[in-house]
């Protein structure tokens, strides 16, 4: 792989691989052929000089001098460092420094190294181009342009090196490229010369390639792998012909790419509800899927009649082998021979394995499987077990080594960030050594680019784990390309998400879809057995100013109430804990139920963004803060106007300012009282995954998520709706005084 700007270089070593075998060492003839007036080969600097020179970084006035004594500028220091690394700078963005125009002759160099983050400029915005670059700014730019480290804990010898420069020269110290200006001083302010600094460029170089693989001896120096991946899907099957053609077009550049899936394929659409996870499956095989690990949503099954039936059809119709490490299926007798607690290099379609060794290209690679422990928690496991992820994690990386595997891959359904007292990506990537790549699922986050994490958990420095994830729905497919040294070490990587909008149907997956969406679209049409006595109005203000008019986004509305009673009931079914009250955003809430028979259909109409269930420890203070932002707008609508449940009442002042309008808020207690809410103590709330993540302005809810005090449920809102409708009977609309202007 060619090393640039747009790639993310991870230890030192990788920063001239591109140019060491050609460039790095002259021959004496090659040496003879280069000549300056003013460098005889008798110059301390005339090898690094001939050096730079061969390689194309530097070459001298038109007068035929080098003028070595003469003092280097910042912006000649960035074209010498820019042209080594090979960066143009041609599609660099823009630093807009306001000394360097993009006129200038170093604009591209700077643009580049800027990009990079090899250099900066100035609080004032310049770049300073024309001034001598001195000998601590020379050393901090060569140590991040080489990625050089220190290599102990020992102190510098200079006495006159700053806290904000220590860890770059420290850096050149160690490897060997400076030695200061005397024994114990380095002299940070004072100018570098043109040949000091192509001596200290040069031996930066020389100490990269001594630490340089030998990639001109062995084509299996290093090793280049291509992974695509997808996770929580929740059953849009009808996105799985764009992931066709994104699959195909991949597989076009790279046949031997790894295809992944981080689980929840299953639960959240009509297709899920009518085909138990086979649609899905349709596609996963059609594309070729190489492994899968499992979501929680793949147990959902298991308090149902037929226990994980389902599930198991899905495993035995796979064309692919599925990795779990830390999900105990032995005492569950229907996974009887389906489960192998082992690590398989010859596994076998349609089961399950602790961990796989696959080999591409002759190099061998192991990928094991975890779920989350939160799925017995927010799924229906039934007799399986979730063991401990870090310790399953740690014994799967230990049996791949012992049979020579060094590039170890993560499957994971247990979130980036996600709740630390149950498991996440982050955590185990600093807990566990030896895992290179974590393909996550579970927490639905939009990772554009790979997380590189590179301490332990005690901040130490640790080879490097990449942590990618595709967010959610099949919008994307993920795309990883990484290259691995000869000790299995990730030197070299390039991610990104392919947005699967702007990707034509694949025209065979079109053809399968077909009956699945037959069946569905007829499906919406079913009426649930429940009708509505009068309209379930969705009130919006017609006319702009208009502001006497109720709305879904300012009001209480009979069906505002509905929805948040289904969630409130729903929530205390998953948790021990006293869910106080549910609320749900007015904007989520799109389209009316007419009077009559209630269909499928319409309940999706009615919460047709696939929101899911979350639940949520807030603090008064918080609640209270969100409350005054669902009713800070009013009169005016505000698609974040909270709605409230049964036994809650909030009451506001429209006749104060924004920020102050909340009068009280109370709930029901177990008993039935109603109690005040308090600033300083925590409350559960349920709501859904888009308002907790901190949708319509609620960074107090977003702070929580980040905290890690809110747990996603998985359980589709419209179907949440369905039930409840079904346990009420027939509908008549009432409004309750949930949501009261103490000002009217």
């Amino acid at each position: 792989m060619n090393f640039d700007k747009n790639r993310n270089k991870i230890y030192t070593a990788t920063v001239a691989s591109s140019i060491v075998a050609s460039a790095l060492l002259l021959t004496p003839v090659q040496a003879e052929s280069i000549s300056f007036k003013d460098v005889s080969t008798s110059s301390s600097y005339y090898a690094s000089i001939n050096q730079l020179v061969e390689l194309g970084a530097i070459s001298g006035y038109p007068d035929g001098t080098f003028r070595p004594d003469e003092s280097l500028t910042r912006g000649q220091a960035a074209k010498i460092i820019a042209q080594v690394l090979q960066l143009d700078g041609a599609t660099a963005t823009d630093p807009k420094f306001t000394d360097v125009p993009k006129s200038h002759q170093y604009y591209k160099a700077i643009s580049a190294l800027a990009e990079s983050k090899i250099i900066g400029g100035y609080d004032d915005n310049t770049f300073k181009v024309n001034n001598v670059i001195t000998r601590g700014q020379l050393a901090k730019v060569i140590a991040q342009a080489f990625e050089l480290q220190p290599k102990n804990n020992e102190e510098l010898p200079f006495t006159d090196v700053t806290d904000s420069y220590k860890p770059f020269v420290k850096a050149l110290y160690d490897n060997g490229i400076t030695t200061g200006t005397s024994e114990t001083t380095f002299s940070l302010n004072k100018p570098v010369t043109r040949g000091q600094a192509v001596t200290l460029i040069t031996r930066a170089l020389n100490s990269v390639k001594d630490t340089e693989p030998d990639t001109t001896t062995s084509d299996t120096a290093t090793f280049d792998l291509t992974i695509m991946h997808s996770n929580d899907t929740h059953g849009r099957v009808e996105n799985a012909p764009k992931r066709a053609t994104a699959v195909k077009e991949v597989r076009a550049e790279n046949p031997n790419a790894l295809l992944l899936d981080a689980g929840d394929a299953n639960s959240g659409t009509l297709y899920s509800n009518e085909f138990k996870g086979q649609a899905d499956l349709a596609f996963l095989n059609y594309m070729g899927y190489d492994f899968m690990t499992f979501g929680n949503h793949e147990f959902d099954l298991g308090s149902s009649p037929e226990g994980h039936q389902a599930l198991v059809d899905f495993i035995e119709a796979a064309n692919f082998p599925f990795v779990s490490s830390n999900v105990d299926f032995s005492k569950d007798s229907k996974f009887t021979g389906l489960f192998n607690d082992l690590i398989s290099s010859e596994p076998e379609n349609g089961k399950i394995y602790s961990g796989i060794v696959k080999e591409i290209e002759g190099e061998k690679v192991g990928i094991f499987g975890l779920t989350t422990a939160e799925t017995k928690d927010i799924s229906s496991p039934g007799s399986i077990v979730f063991e401990n992820y870090i310790e399953e994690a740690e014994k799967a990386v230990k049996a791949f080594e012992d049979l020579g595997v060094d590039k170890i891959i993560a499957l994971t359904h247990i979130g980036y960030d996600d709740s630390a007292d149950y498991d996440n990506d982050l955590i185990l990537a600093q807990s566990v050594e030896g895992i290179d790549i974590i393909v996550g699922g579970h927490s639905h986050t939009k990772l554009e680019e790979p997380v590189v994490v590179d301490t332990n958990t005690t901040g130490e420095a640790k080879d490097a784990t990449l942590i990618v994830q595709a967010y959610q729905y099949s919008d994307y497919l993920g795309t990883l390309d990484v290259t691995f040294d000869d000790k299995g070490v990730v030197v070299d990587f390039e991610g990104k998400l392919l947005e699967l909008a702007n990707y034509a149907d694949d025209p065979k997956a079109l053809e399968i879809l077909k009956p699945y969406k037959d069946q569905v679209d007829s499906v919406q049409n079913e009426e649930i057995g429940v009708s509505a006595i009068s309209a379930l109005e969705n009130p919006r203000v017609s006319d702009e100013g208009n502001t006497d008019q109720l709305s879904v986004r300012k009001n209480e509305t009979a069906l505002g109430n509905i929805i948040t009673d289904g969630m409130l009931s729903k929530a205390k079914q998953y948790t021990n804990k006293e869910v106080i009250m549910a609320v749900q955003n007015g904007g989520g809430i799109r389209a009316s139920i007419g009077e009559g028979p209630i269909t499928v259909g319409e309940a999706i109409t009615v919460l047709p963004f696939g929101n899911t269930l979350a639940i949520m420890d807030v603090t008064g203070a918080e609640l209270k803060a969100a409350f005054e932002v669902s009713v800070g707008s009013y009169p005016d609508e505000n698609g974040g106007f909270l709605h409230v449940s049964t036994g809650t009442k909030v009451e506001f002042d429209s006749s104060k300012p924004a920020g102050e309008r909340i009068v009280s808020i109370t709930y029901k207690d177990a008993s039935g009282n109603d109690v005040q809410i308090e600033d300083d103590k925590t409350y559960t709330i349920a709501t859904n995954a888009f308002t907790a993540k901190g949708g319509d302005g609620y960074d107090m809810f977003a702070v929580a998520y980040a905290d890690g005090r809110v747990t996603d449920l998985g359980l589709s809102d419209w179907e949440n709706l369905v039930e409840h409708l079904k346990s009420i009977g027939d509908i008549t609309p009432t409004v309750e005084g949930r949501i009261v202007d103490v000002a009217k």
